[in-house]
């Protein structure tokens, strides 16, 4: 055999005796469009990067997660990525991360541990009150337009409350309303729907049906902005006459605003969320410092704007 093909041949065989680095992954949900996406963004990242992935869908349930992150443990894995099924949930998971010595990425939900994460853990998101500022302030000036600072009766779709995002996003619209030109507006209800949208539909058809006036809805996420603007449809209510906000420019969010049925949403952006992730944890198995909080900015997204956003999420 000459040099050039031993060579070749020594190469081959370093090659396949390389074993790529593996991260284990606990999804909040599959069946949540903005978790898709970011599983989504997840895999393309890893499959750019060489990773190998295991993908485990908790369900919403935190024994189901904690038990997928201990089988990641015995697994051995090299690092491991979480969305919380309950952000405070976070402190046993990263307590079992830290014992086993591998590296943790909280992904999208903020951890209730945040301030206090262990040396190898990070989170990669968003500022969860920036997207409902930029939400409340562009409906404000759109309710400006309509007359109906003043006396507005509002509404809020909450996400679901074992979610700091939930809770973040929905004080940050009464925040900005009593800040602002719309110190008027009521929020006459704020009802948690579970980030769902049929969820959302059924409480907004409530609302309807006790004969409550709606001129502004505010929603937690795309998802239930379009099961508030179904039920407002299916009850013949003019959407010319009621501002619908949501929260992720999802490709449906985005179809709905096409349509002219949702006025405002907000850009988070899952694929560099997702990629954030992959990095930080490819980071933290070799050993290398991160920044433990890395926030990617929220994009106000309105009928002037959208196209910039196609096909972003």
């Amino acid at each position: 055999m000459n040099k050039i093909l031993l060579a070749a041949a020594l190469a081959a065989l370093m090659t396949c005796g390389a074993q790529a680095q593996t991260i284990g992954v606990s999804m909040q949900s599959f069946d949540n469009n903005f978790q898709t996406l970011l599983r989504e963004g997840i895999v393309k990242r890893a499959s750019e990067a060489g990773v190998e992935l295991q993908v485990e869908d908790a369900q919403t349930d935190v024994a189901k997660q904690l038990n997928q992150v201990n089988n990641f443990i015995a697994s051995g894995v090299d690092a491991m990525i979480v969305t919380l099924a309950d952000t405070s949930a976070a402190p046993g998971i990263s307590a079992a991360a830290e014992q086993a010595g591998i590296p943790l990425v909280y992904l999208n939900l903020e951890p209730a541990n945040i301030a206090s994460l262990p040396a190898a853990q990070a989170y990669v998101g968003s500022r969860e009150t920036e997207s409902g500022k930029l939400g409340a302030d562009a409906a404000c000036a759109l309710l400006v337009a309509k007359g109906k600072a003043s006396d507005a009766q509002a509404y809020i779709l909450m996400g679901d409350l074992a979610h700091e995002a939930a809770r973040q996003r929905s004080q940050s619209v009464h925040d900005a309303l009593a800040a602002g030109d719309c110190k008027g507006v009521t929020i006459a209800d704020e009802q948690p729907a579970a980030w769902q949208r049929t969820n959302a539909m059924d409480l907004t058809t409530n609302w309807l049906t006790a004969g409550r006036p709606i001129d502004a809805i505010f929603a937690n996420n795309d998802e239930m902005a379009i099961g508030a603007i179904q039920a407002l449809k299916a009850s013949g209510v003019s959407m010319d006459d009621v501002v619908v906000v949501g929260i992720d420019a999802t490709p449906d969010g985005l179809a709905a605003m096409q349509a002219g049925d949702l006025d405002v949403t907000v850009f988070q952006n899952a694929a560099g969320q997702a990629a954030g992730a992959v990095d930080a944890a490819l980071a933290l198995a070799k050993g290398e410092r991160i920044e433990q909080s890395v926030m990617v900015p929220f994009e106000l997204v309105t009928p002037d704007s959208m196209a910039r956003y196609a096909g972003r999420n």
